[in-house]
């Protein structure tokens, strides 16, 4: 096997990790026992590529041994894998952040060092954070010192008019006269929601439950060839991004959301385009009572689970 990466891990690899181990658990794996990187990357809907540096970095911390004729295998007990291990390290730090200017608590500019001061974190994870967050859409380097915050959604109202504003566009971009399926990033989406519904809802964090629900969304709007819808359905699930950490949802309809996805694409490729827009505009819909629950999610100062 190759030298271990030293570089840190994206937040995709991160996340296989996470999925990784939350398999291991779920089929009681015990020490010894094998793991194939074809069928994890099947069962998580992902490529290999990125469950390969997962499954070395596990077995740079110790969970995983490698053996050139064996592949992987696990080398401690389910039961003595710490949670985090090692790749949610800058989690807290980043709910952290979200939560404050959820909360209105962090100016729109602000320079690392107050970042730095206010979190009591070392500047590496404060950057580490930052760039996430640029790469998620929602803060940008400011044109002369610091960091600026983007417009997100921050009030009961704004997060209402989304659901509004979703349930016309989404549905419109499946009806597009260019839309175009690309069959392998629905076989894709297909595996990554069967991952959720079965056991995705349970094990993943609601950074990754998001990104599922945001990939399913914006690949659909993608497939309309409209470059308007794409750009609509991608603006408005950045600025929803806080207040879906935020919430402190139950992980039951989670599970009822992957199903809805996946009866969506079954409309789609079953060329039932119509059908497949009312069911999603069904989903959109059933999703606002959500909105009539988020309340506290606005409240300043409000520091519930995300």
């Amino acid at each position: 096997m190759t030298d271990l990466p030293e570089t840190p891990l994206t937040p995709t690899q991160q996340r296989v990790v996470r999925e990784i181990v939350a398999i291991a658990r779920k089929d009681a794996l015990g020490v010894g026992d094998r793991l194939n990187e074809s069928s994890l990357a099947t069962r998580i809907g992902t490529s290999r590529s990125p469950v390969n540096v997962a499954l070395r970095h596990l077995t740079a911390n110790g969970v995983l041994s490698y053996d050139a004729n064996r592949g992987f295998s696990l080398a401690r007990q389910v039961t003595d894998i710490e949670d985090g291990l090692g790749v949610q390290r800058d989690d807290a730090l980043y709910l952290a952040m979200a939560r404050a200017r959820l909360a209105n608590d962090l100016p729109e500019i602000v320079s690392e060092a107050e970042l730095m001061r206010r979190f009591d974190a070392p500047r590496t994870a404060v950057l580490r954070v930052l760039s996430t967050m640029q790469q998620e859409g929602w803060v940008e380097r400011s044109v002369g010192h610091g960091w600026q915050f983007m417009p997100m959604i921050d009030s009961l109202a704004a997060y209402e008019e989304s659901y509004v504003f979703r349930s016309a566009v989404e549905p419109a971009a499946l009806q597009s006269p260019t839309f175009a399926v690309k069959s392998d990033e629905l076989l894709g989406l297909r595996k990554r929601q069967q991952f959720v519904a079965e056991e995705g809802y349970r094990t993943m964090s609601p950074t990754d439950l998001f990104e599922a629900n945001r990939e399913f969304h914006e690949t659909l709007a993608d497939w309309s060839n409209n470059r308007f819808f794409s750009q609509a359905v991608r603006r408005i699930h950045r600025m929803r991004r806080l207040i879906e950490y935020r919430q402190d949802r139950a992980r039951e309809p989670r599970r009822q959301d992957a199903l809805e996805h996946l009866a969506i694409l079954e409309a789609i490729e079953a060329g039932n385009m119509r059908f497949a827009a009312t069911l999603m505009r069904d989903h959109i819909e059933s999703g606002r009572h959500i909105a009539e629950q988020a309340a506290p999610a606005f409240v300043p100062g409000e520091h519930g689970n995300p």
